[in-house]
């Protein structure tokens, strides 16, 4: 392996669980990297589904390596891939991403200028993806969703990489150490720990991937109410980073519920609310539409928006719950 002393060489870890055909996209994507100085790692998290003979496909296109193990889910399959990799920096992908050709270049360069030890990028949609999933990817990143805290310049104090598309550098790793829970918020409960040890994290506002996400309304729900449930769940190692906003959309579940009851008792209030809540949503998909140039990308981005919300929030009301009631 030729490693060049002034130059990062970084370690792209991911894992996969049964899902062969979103590997073989994404590695091709990593073939058109302007940056070459790096390897792939794939931890086939005990896939029945395996993706070894696209990977070994790859095998003159990328430095790549595939590993088989039982599952245990995608915390502990990173930490797998943490072992092994050799660079100087580590990087974990989703495998339902793509990656632009700038986004090593991007990485280096910020993490150099900037003396990150770890760090994030944000998402977007790529031109190739359904109205569905552009819809869903604007769910995820809107400024009226809660989503647009996960990529905005403007997030308030210091910055959480997400696993879909973050970075740590190996001396985090050997001081760190891996993810302590495989899954339901392992990446923030990770990053909250990388901070608490004094490491620097920032947002590389230009290494984007493209996030394909889940391809179906129901999918899509029960990823998000995951989510409310995860961040519950980090709740119980750090009871501080529930904040006001993780309370948004379980107050949002609550008014949805008492707007249903109002037909029974007083139509005047039920008018105004509805129409309240109307209009925010038609105001959010006019934006989508304008974004995505698309009409009906912005009205699908109603009902994902919707989705995004009230999931979130009744998985966050289920898991308080079953921790803190029951």
């Amino acid at each position: 392996m030729n490693k060049e002393s002034d130059r990062l060489f970084f370690s792209i870890i991911i894992p996969v669980y049964n899902r062969p055909d979103e590997i073989g996209e994404l590695l091709q994507s990593l073939t058109s990297q302007y940056y070459s100085h790096f390897e792939v790692l794939i931890i086939e998290d005990g896939s029945t589904e395996r993706c070894e003979n696209i990977v070994n496909s790859f095998t003159e296109e990328l430095d790549i390596r595939y590993f088989y193990k039982e599952n245990s889910g995608q915390g502990f399959s990173r930490n797998y891939g943490f072992k092994k990799a050799e660079g100087d920096f580590f990087i974990i992908f989703d495998s339902d991403c793509l990656i632009p050709p700038h986004y090593l270049e991007e990485v280096e360069k910020g993490i150099r200028t900037r003396k990150l030890d770890a760090y994030g990028g944000p998402d977007k949609a790529h031109e190739s993806f359904s109205a569905l999933q552009k819809a869903i990817s604007y769910s995820m990143t809107s400024p009226f969703t809660t989503g647009g805290i996960r990529g905005n310049k403007k997030h308030s104090g210091k910055f959480h990489p997400r696993s879909f598309n973050m970075g740590i550098s190996r001396a985090v790793y050997e001081k760190v150490g891996g993810f302590k829970i495989t899954r339901m918020g392992e990446d923030i409960e990770f990053s909250i720990r990388i901070i608490n040890n004094g490491f620097k994290t920032g947002l590389i506002s230009d290494a984007w991937v493209y996030h394909k996400r889940r391809t179906s309304l129901s999918d899509f729900y029960n990823q998000l109410h995951f989510f409310g449930r995860a961040r519950i769940n980090v709740g119980r190692f750090y009871p501080s980073e529930i904040k006001w906003i993780h309370l948004l959309p379980s107050i949002f579940v609550f008014c949805i519920l008492f707007w249903l009851t109002l037909p029974f008792w007083q139509l005047t209030v039920f008018e105004i609310t509805g129409i309240i809540g109307g209009g925010f949503f038609i105001l959010l998909g006019a934006h989508a539409t304008i974004k995505n140039k698309s009409l009906v990308v912005g009205v699908l981005s109603m009902a994902t928006s919707f989705l995004q919300i009230f999931a979130y929030g009744m998985g966050f009301l289920s898991e308080f719950i079953r921790k803190y009631v029951d």
